[in-house]
């Protein structure tokens, strides 16, 4: 049995597509490896390509408010994108691009064995769910549904929603993505925090 680690090693030594001679740095993921939730994104961008690290700009700001507001903290959850190389200019992925790199993120998820998978915009949730064989159409079609799918032996619950950057450029999603993260937070039956929490 691999471990994150050796995925890891492996993703910083890739040259499997060209993204590796424009990249600044790969950005594996990070996070907790017994994770029950991992969220996957659909590249870095331009901050994780020079921090390699996944979701630390201005929509990794909004993703770890709104994992507060469900009682997570980073250190808890798993964070990865499809892509681990940033694509110049923050441009689309290739299908060829995703196909060689996602290989990474199968294999992470096989690692970690989480109970819930959180896809963050429309290229995450097109990956994820051709991984366990759901349909795709589009994302404002299925994002905030809850599929459950047989894998590692369990039953696993997979949700889309908007990635966080479609949330900062259209504020007017706001409300509606707290309401997609109290759904994600009643499948990892976690209580809002009370102030005892904090005493």
């Amino acid at each position: 049995m691999e471990s994150l680690q050796e995925i890891v090693n492996e993703i910083l030594n890739c040259k499997k597509c060209d993204l590796y001679k424009t990249k600044t740095n790969y950005v594996p993921g990070a996070g907790n490896e017994k994770a029950e939730v991992v969220f996957v994104g659909e590249a870095p961008g331009r901050d994780e390509d020079l921090r390699g690290e996944p979701f630390v700009g201005a929509a990794g700001k909004l993703l770890t408010e709104m994992l507060a507001s469900i009682g997570l903290r980073r250190e808890d959850v798993y964070i990865t994108n499809v892509l681990k190389c940033r694509p110049p200019n923050n441009r689309d992925p290739t299908p060829e691009e995703v196909e060689k790199c996602g290989d990474y993120l199968v294999r992470q998820l096989d690692v970690i064995k989480p109970n819930v998978i959180v896809c963050l915009g429309r290229f995450a949730a097109q990956f994820i769910f051709n991984l366990f064989g759901l349909e795709f159409t589009t994302i404002s079609r299925v994002k905030g549904k809850v599929y459950e799918v047989e894998r590692w032996g369990k039953k696993v619950r997979v949700i889309a929603i908007y990635h966080p950057a479609a949330v900062l450029y259209r504020p007017q999603l706001k409300e509606e993505y707290k309401r997609d993260f109290q759904k994600i937070g009643e499948l990892c039956k976690r209580k809002q925090p009370t102030l005892f929490d904090y005493l």
